[in-house]
């Protein structure tokens, strides 16, 4: 009995002090949620909002008074070329990860497998390109679209972002091929397969979470830059989504607050759902390429 009653009171305290951390867990859970989802909601109520709540200093700017509209959607497609710009954002987008997936996959693989005189050194130095800021490289890269004859033209920004997209996505890629074991690549050659059909057969499919974490990189890059777009693009027609929303949408010192947070809601939204379905990959992608 003393045995028992000694023991009841331990299981309780083991008790209370997970239900403590239990508590704990979801109030940080809670507080990251609020943080991750507040921009949405703010965009999402400063989108829906009528005009005159938008700059009524009386009204509290978490809420509304008058009645909701969806006019600065209807704003976006009817006064401006938001599908347009959405249209040219998707292709951009996807044109530089085919681009970049191009070059990433066999520059990659040759620097986790082929034994050249430099090939560390080489890889390292891909990589430090990446940090060297746009702000410099613009000016450059200003002479080789002119010279391509693609002055603004979406194209001229297809051929400068991948600048930025190859660097990375490389060095990643050479990581996560570092990780599957040469072993097996090695019993494909056994079995009767050459170089190029041990990689197609067995590498590329063992990477296949590599892969699709460098194309959700590239993709998000490619939709979210901007000072190359601001440079070489001045067509409204030829603008990403990034560019056009900010340069029709703010005249002068006129902010068209309401049609401003609907585009970047619509142009958000998509990215959102992208990493949603490829989360598992792209955090087996980042953990099991970079940091191996």
């Amino acid at each position: 009995m003393a045995v028992a009653s000694r023991s009841q009171p331990a299981s309780r305290l083991v008790l209370h002090r997970k239900t403590v951390e239990r508590g704990l867990s979801y109030l940080a859970l809670a507080f990251f949620m609020f943080i991750a989802l507040f921009p949405i909601f703010w965009m999402l109520m400063t989108s829906i909002k009528n005009d005159y709540d938008l700059v009524d200093p009386n009204l509290t700017p978490f809420w509304f008074q008058r009645p909701l509209t969806l006019g600065h959607y209807e704003y976006l497609f009817t006064a401006t070329k938001f599908g347009t710009w959405l249209g040219n954002t998707f292709l951009i987008s996807a044109c530089v990860v085919a681009i970049t997936l191009a070059v990433c996959i066999p520059g990659s693989y040759a620097l986790a497998r082929l034994r050249f005189f430099g090939a560390e050194n080489l890889g390292i130095g891909i990589f430090l390109t990446y940090i060297v800021p746009p702000t410099i490289l613009f000016l450059p890269l200003a002479r080789v679209v002119a010279t391509a004859g693609l002055y603004n033209s979406k194209w001229g920004l297809v051929l400068v972002y991948p600048t930025f997209t190859i660097p990375f996505c490389l060095w990643l890629l050479a990581g996560f091929f570092r990780t599957v074991p040469l072993e097996i690549e090695e019993a494909a050659l056994v079995d009767g397969c050459n170089r190029l059909q041990a990689v197609l057969r067995v590498v590329l499919p063992l990477s296949m979470a590599g892969i699709l974490t460098v194309a959700i990189f590239a993709f998000t890059l490619g939709m979210q830059e901007f000072v190359y777009a601001l440079t070489f693009v001045s067509s409204s027609a030829e603008k990403p989504v990034t560019l056009g929303v900010v340069t029709d949408l703010i005249r002068g010192d006129v902010y068209f607050w309401g049609s401003l947070m609907a585009g970047a809601l619509l142009a958000g939204v998509p990215v959102a759902i992208l990493y949603n379905f490829f989360l598992d990959y792209f955090v087996e992608g980042i953990t099991g390429g970079a940091l191996k």
